[in-house]
């Protein structure tokens, strides 16, 4: 059956996010939930945990950035060829506090060819803590397999 004919971009996208949430267990691990995940696009979230803040008494920094990079990824592997992140950067603007339900929102800016390039704004409530801009780059292999992914989900 050629599954990627039978779904929509949408239900795609969910199917692959599905498949590799059973092998993260780095986002798992950090108490982390898929709120949505759409073609080129991805929304999880995480509260602040005691273990996560840092001696100035904020979330530390590491921390948002491996919830940005995780909505990166869910966003940049959506379209059912497996990709990585190439490289990522990030601006805090606000602290995050201990209790914090952290949302952040991942958004695909450019995709051509290998490459791809993602904004994900970190947010409390409706309040901008960090924006970070990710690169990825695809490195073959499908997600959910297919009758025309060949070679590719190999």
């Amino acid at each position: 059956m050629n599954l990627k004919a039978t779904l929509s971009a949408d239900d795609l996208a969910r199917a692959c996010a599905e498949a590799m949430w059973k092998e993260d267990d780095a986002s798992k691990g950090l108490g982390m939930e898929i709120l949505s995940v759409k073609p080129g696009e991805a929304v999880l979230t995480m509260t602040v945990k005691p273990q996560m803040v840092n001696g100035q008494g904020i979330a530390h920094g590491g921390f948002i950035f491996t919830l940005a990079d995780s909505a990166l990824a869910f966003a940049c592997n959506s379209h059912n060829e497996r990709a990585v992140a190439a490289q990522c950067n990030i601006s805090f603007v606000r602290p995050g506090k201990l209790g914090d339900r952290l949302i952040a929102t991942a958004r695909e800016i450019s995709r051509t060819g290998r490459s791809g390039i993602y904004d994900v704004r970190v947010a409390v409530d409706d309040t901008a803590i960090a924006e970070f801009r990710g690169h990825s780059r695809t490195i073959g292999g499908a997600w959910v397999p297919s009758a025309d992914a060949g070679d590719k989900s190999k």
